[in-house]
């Protein structure tokens, strides 16, 4: 699922992939099953149910991957294939129902639901030589069954299977990094369906903010944190969409091996993006509708925690594409995840206001480095700023 030398090249002159409706249908299970990982984050927010929800969200967000990538490689504009991405989206949704009781009585069903897509998706390939070798024979094989015996078992050694399963999950595309060296991956829809997934999973922070605000008072302070969580989950698009999406998409392009593109920006980076957006998702259901509420550890943790992730993640994305530091970015996560501490003690409302002017003064640093750098920049080759 990479190239590299010539079939880099040779890919990045074909005509440009889109998007099939198939695939845009098959994401709306997804805006589902993201509201689900942040209610069960919502009932249980300290560092066991932190592990417990993330350890559910990967083999969700890995039915996502698994489901994007075979449809770039290959032409999924058919009866077959629009059939087979329904099917994993079933899959999915039954796996979305089954997250609220999944360390109860539904963790059978999200095991089976899980085993269900990857064999699926391995049907589909099925014609590709070797795809038993590979992340997909391993999803059958190995973290399918872990996570069914798992749903089996009490909560204390489902939780050790499971992990165990994301793990074989997270694992498998560097395990079999040369196996995938010959695959060669589109340059323009793989960014496209990352970024997609990403703004699934922004939109689960307006869900955040309109969900409690819809049954509170809404007299003016109640409208002030509405406008300042609001400021704060646009401020994180604007982070992504304004700065580093074409950025991404120019990385992959001229990228000597998009299978290290494709694994370390997009497979594992955008894991990490979204995990972040869902805690701060999460937080603004704890500060929304009762702005004057002192918030617990548990709350700030999960909006200012969730705010530096996602920071962080681009200074992490920065380097591997281009190895470069992203200064601003990584300044501003030291600094939110700095105020941690103090936030614990303040209003709700004075949280999110604190957030939300980090977040504009952050963006219009950015903005000025990236007007500085179009000005500056000479010729039409020059990288997209990110």
């Amino acid at each position: 699922m990479s190239t590299t030398g010539e079939a880099a090249s040779g890919a990045a002159g074909e005509a440009e992939k889109r998007v099939t409706w198939a695939e845009l249908y098959f994401d709306l299970v997804f805006v589902f099953a993201i509201t689900q990982v942040s209610g069960l984050l919502h009932h249980q927010h300290d560092l066991t149910g932190l592990f417990r929800a993330l350890v559910v969200f990967v083999p969700v967000y890995w039915c996502w991957v698994g489901t994007t990538v075979q449809a770039n490689i290959r032409d999924v504009d058919n009866l077959r294939d629009r059939l087979g991405i329904l099917l994993v989206g079933l899959t999915g949704l039954f796996m979305a129902l089954a997250i609220p009781a999944a360390y109860g009585s539904r963790g059978v069903l999200l095991g089976a639901a899980y085993w269900s897509a990857r064999v699926v998706l391995l049907l589909l390939l099925a014609r590709v030589p070797g795809v038993w070798r590979g992340p997909y024979g391993a999803g059958v094989l190995v973290s399918g069954p872990l996570l069914l015996v798992g749903g089996l078992l009490p909560d204390g050694p489902r939780l050790a299977l499971w992990a165990a399963a994301a793990l074989c999950d997270l694992s498998a595309p560097l395990v079999f990094r040369r196996r995938l060296a010959n695959v060669a991956y589109h340059p323009s829809h793989m960014p496209e369906r990352f970024a997609l997934f990403l703004l699934v999973a922004i939109g689960e922070s307006i869900v955040g903010i309109g969900g409690p605000a819809a049954a509170a008072r809404l007299d003016v302070p109640e409208l002030i944190a509405v406008a300042a969580a609001f400021t704060i989950s646009a401020g994180l698009w604007w982070q992504y969409f304004v700065y580093a999406a074409d950025a991404m998409r120019h990385a992959v392009e001229v990228a000597d091996s998009r299978r290290d593109v494709v694994r370390r920006i997009f497979q594992y980076g955008h894991l990490a993006l979204a995990a972040g957006v869902i805690g701060v998702a999460v937080g603004f259901e704890e500060t929304v509708a009762d702005p004057w509420r002192t918030l617990g550890a548990g709350s700030v943790a999960l909006l200012y925690g969730g705010c530096g992730l996602y920071l962080l993640t681009f200074g992490y994305t920065r380097w591997m594409m281009f190895r470069r530091v992203s200064t601003t970015r990584i300044v501003a996560a030291v600094v939110v995840l700095g105020l941690v501490p103090a936030m614990v003690r303040l209003p709700a409302l004075v949280v999110l206001v604190t957030l939300a002017l980090l977040l504009v003064v952050l963006n219009g640093v950015e903005q000025l480095r990236v007007a500085r750098a179009a000005a500056g920049a000479s010729g039409a080759g020059a990288a997209p700023v990110e």
